[in-house]
């Protein structure tokens, strides 16, 4: 009879998880690190198998011109969080980090030394260390974050895995709107503790990437794994982690609404993978390649244990979830090249900018579409806002739309126009044209998107009054909409596109 009783319990317990406030959704931020526009199966890897993060498209829309607003994490991460372009707020390069003194003294040599250096390695400016009193290299406390906005709903708000916000030792995620963290504030993080148990792991070092030292440096300051405001041992393998703690939040949250942002570092380097995953693509011969594939696949296994788990708890019918990409893949690692695409990660070449990207919210959309036209990830932050009917203040502006109304019939055009700068790179697109700008290289692109998504045909000489009108958007554009870098780049990097170097501050 009590065992009874106890199964009625249970069986209880389920429906009121279903049925949990109706009109405000969950609400589930994944954002993944470095994923190139080809990495996946769905769009277009013939390599490896993504199954459960394809399943957001089939379930979902997938999007094939998916733009964030820099091909670098943490000024793409500001955008996205708050739903502005981030030079609004002077956040148009990286945060500077902070490592370990044996780490600055390596990088320092490497870097700053008057040796030869590999080609693609980038070169330090004398800043590269400057006194993080002098710059504050956050996220400016006057942004409004979506956690922030949704707290004022009553929604329980949680951070998972990569940060990349702010640099401040003082500041934390539960300042700018999280309940819970389990974080590392930094750019990049390791996957496993040191030394690698090569038992279980398999790892594939890139002495041709400019953040290969960082990456393999023990924990430590930026890297470090910290949960709320104190520094844990992770000695699991990262991307796993994450997706545990985010399950965890999910069960604990079931009853109320929640805003989850699971923000894993996968696929960005080091490149370190179970020896199982690695194994099971015996096909890939080329090492690096096989490596980062085994990464993708524990990435899409970790997204589907989170779908598995909305399932699970009797939540995927009203939970809204986003996936995406903070920049293009890094080309560099020679690992991904984003085709079709040109270029990558720290270039303003569609490579660079344009990201898988899903949406999946069974109470509204209707799975299995692919939606065409150009959108922002800076509609993430405005489809929130008015999925949750929250209000937004009228001090500033958002350049956001709503996706809804779009992906369910309208056929208007999301966005006329996207902005890119970052200090002497810098690209604008109107319509069906783009324009390519980079200062240090003197050079000057213009692309018809319509008929050329790869940007092999430079337009510029043939369509003179359609650069004009381009380059004088753009000067109004940064003359109206953004102000002065709130910290200088610490770094210019040397990119390889189709056999020539571009420079990009970082």
């Amino acid at each position: 009879m009590k065992r009874f009783l106890l199964l009625l319990i249970l069986l209880s317990c389920k429906p009121a998880a279903r049925a949990q406030t109706a009109s405000l959704p969950n609400i589930i931020l994944i954002i993944v690190d470095d994923l190139g526009y080809s990495d996946l199966a769905s769009y277009g890897n013939k390599q490896i198998q993504t199954p459960h993060i394809d399943a957001l498209g089939k379930n979902g829309v997938r999007f094939s011109q998916a733009y964030v607003t820099s091909p670098i994490c943490a000024p793409s991460r500001m955008g996205i969080i708050t739903g502005r372009y981030q030079q609004r707020f002077g956040a148009e390069f990286m945060l500077y980090d902070q490592f370990a003194p044996s780490v600055k003294k390596t990088i320092t040599r490497h870097f700053l030394s008057t040796k030869k250096k590999p080609e693609g390695i980038a070169t330090l400016k004398p800043d590269f260390f400057l006194d993080r009193q002098s710059y504050a290299t956050d996220l400016p406390v006057t942004e409004i974050t979506i956690a922030s906005l949704l707290k004022q709903k009553g929604y329980t708000t949680g951070y998972v895995g990569k940060w990349n916000l702010s640099s401040s030792k003082e500041v934390y995620p539960d300042m700018h709107g999280f309940d819970y963290s389990y974080y590392f504030t930094g750019a990049l993080s390791r996957y496993v503790i040191d030394p690698v148990d090569t038992n279980r792991y398999i790892g594939q070092h890139l002495p041709w990437a400019f953040s290969e030292i960082p990456a393999w440096a023990p924990r430590h300051g930026s890297t470090a794994i910290i949960e709320g405001r104190n520094i844990v041992n992770d000695t699991g393998y990262l991307t796993f982690s994450f997706a545990e703690k985010a399950n965890r939040f999910i069960e604990q949250n079931k009853n109320n609404p929640f805003f989850l942002t699971l923000s894993f570092n996968a696929p960005h380097d080091p490149f370190q993978v179970p020896r199982s995953y690695f194994n099971k693509l015996n096909h890939i011969t080329d090492t690096v390649k096989r490596v980062y594939y085994g990464m993708i696949e524990a990435l899409d296994d970790a997204v589907g244990s989170v779908m598995h788990t909305l399932s699970e708890q009797g939540l995927l019918e009203n939970s809204l979830v986003f996936f995406i990409s903070d920049n293009g893949g890094a080309s560099y690692t020679r690992a991904t090249d984003n085709a079709p695409l040109r270029g990558g990660k720290c270039t303003h070449f569609d490579g660079g900018i344009s990201v898988p990207f899903f949406v999946q919210y069974p109470r509204l959309l209707k799975g299995g579409t692919t939606y065409q036209k150009a959108v922002s990830s800076l509609d993430i932050f405005s489809t929130i806002t008015a999925l949750s009917a929250s209000s937004l203040p009228s001090d500033r502006t958002f350049d956001g739309v709503n996706l809804m109304p779009y992906l369910q019939g309208d056929s208007s055009q999301p966005h006329e126009t996207f902005f890119w700068r970052s200090g002497y790179s810098k690209a604008f697109r109107k319509g069906d044209w783009k324009l390519y700008i980079n200062e240090k290289n003197n050079t000057t692109y213009l692309f018809n998107m319509a008929v050329d998504r790869e940007e092999k045909n430079d337009r510029s000489r043939d369509e003179p009054a359609k650069l004009k009108e381009l380059k004088e958007a753009l000067k109004e554009w940064e003359t109206k909409n953004t102000i002065e870098p709130r910290w200088p780049s610490a770094a210019d990097v040397r990119i390889d596109v189709n056999g020539k170097w571009f420079r990009f501050p970082s």
